[in-house]
């Protein structure tokens, strides 16, 4: 089959807004004071990404977790459109595609705590509550939904997985519409995990510059109806392509030669039958490690050798929300598209890079997007969204105006 796949307006939540309006005004200005210090039990702190409290809200008690309030806090952005697709096509004929990576970690070590004071564990901590499948079920019995609901746990790449499978649901006619996107929750078992990895940064994440140090843990959630019909109101965006790849090199450590990260981009341009130079923006992966950084860098020079194609990360903003970074990149990307729609050279914005201006002189010279002497198309029709996972689990979608 090959109808095109529609994106409705996403919902989102993180710590640079609470909507995906609030989300853009935060891309578009460069802020991050969505990031700030927390401070673990084991005492140390650390800079994350924390979404406002004020924007989440007590769910059923069965689902009651930090997690599942982000999720539905974005859901509830989205719920005209959900109950719209239910409306159409009947809750056997939408299905739910959610990717996730931590969700219940949160409760982890406070239930080991009371664990070792009490001898077991609260009563509220459940095989269910870790479960994979945990945020798809919350989607699915929330809403009445009959359809496939499908879990996704790739580590940083999971919710990317979940927009290309709920495309490939809607290109298979499995189903009418699609619930997409992703949800992670900042955890003491989280950061502390990375931060035994020695992944953590000292400071907020610097993508790209000499000095970068690692990743800032981010939380959020980003959610989607994909359908094969345009949608009745606003700018149509479509997933044009998607491409996916594994390493196999590590079970951290990304292939170092960029080759898995070069093989996703091809294919998604293959898919989305488009040339390199026509590519306006690609939100990179871009979590400020040595290693991820060199390797993006890398496969984006052999992909879009020659290419004005302008990059940037926003995980300085956001931080990385792991398993929801993929979806809530793609929103960015959604929001870009929409924003600069009809715009002339001087009045397109993109979502600021913001670093130290110190470029690795190690990496490729890539384009980036604000910075002084970068080049700009134009235009912003079409942008890339690259998810490079622990493992080697590589994503990279296309969407663009229709």
């Amino acid at each position: 089959m090959t109808d095109p796949v529609y994106l409705s307006k996403p919902g989102v939540v993180c710590a640079a807004g609470s909507s995906v309006d609030e989300l853009w005004r935060s891309c578009a200005a460069g802020d991050r004071s969505g990031i700030k210090k927390l401070r673990s039990l084991s005492g140390k702190e650390f800079f994350a990404g924390r979404a406002d409290d004020k924007a989440l809200h007590e769910t059923a008690a069965r689902f009651d977790t930090r997690c599942i309030r982000l999720e539905d806090a974005a859901l509830v952005q989205i719920e005209r459109e959900i109950l719209g697709a239910l409306s159409a096509y009947g809750p056997s004929r939408v299905a739910v595609c959610v990717g996730s990576c931590d969700n219940g970690t949160e409760l982890s070590l406070p239930a080991h705590a009371a664990f070792i004071a009490d001898g077991a564990f609260p009563a509220r901590y459940t095989l269910e509550v870790q479960g994979a499948d945990y945020a798809a079920t919350y989607v699915s019995e929330k809403y009445g939904i009959r359809g496939p609901a499908l879990a996704f746990s790739t580590a940083c790449s999971s919710s990317a997985g979940a927009i290309i499978k709920a495309a490939e649901l809607l290109k298979s006619g499995l189903a009418d519409a699609v619930i997409a996107g992703g949800v992670d929750v900042v955890s003491d078992t989280v950061l502390l995990g990375f931060d035994s990895l020695e992944a953590v940064s000292p400071e907020i994440t610097n993508p790209l510059s000499a000095n970068r140090k690692g990743i800032t843990l981010g939380e959020g959630a980003a959610f989607f109806v994909m359908t094969r019909d345009a949608p009745k109101e606003g700018e149509p965006v479509r997933l044009f392509g998607w491409g996916e790849s594994a390493d196999a090199y590590h079970m951290t450590s990304p292939d170092p030669s960029g080759a898995g990260a070069a093989r996703a981009m091809k294919a998604a341009l293959v898919r989305a039958e488009l040339m390199p130079d026509q590519i306006d923006y690609i939100n990179l992966h871009g979590t400020g490690t040595k290693f991820n950084d060199a390797m993006e860098a890398k496969a984006v020079a052999e992909v879009f050798a020659d290419c004005a194609v302008s990059v940037g990360s926003t995980k300085p903003l956001t931080g990385h929300t792991l398993g929801a970074a993929g979806a809530l990149e793609a929103a960015i990307c959604y929001t870009a598209l929409v924003e600069n729609a009809g715009k002339t050279e001087g009045d397109i914005v993109l979502p600021k890079h913001v670093w130290d201006g110190e470029y690795d002189p190690d990496l490729p010279l890539l384009n980036i997007a604000g910075t002084v002497g970068a080049e700009h198309k134009g235009r912003v029709k079409i942008c890339m969204s690259n998810s490079f996972a622990f493992g080697g689990a590589n994503a990279s979608l296309v969407l663009g105006l229709a």
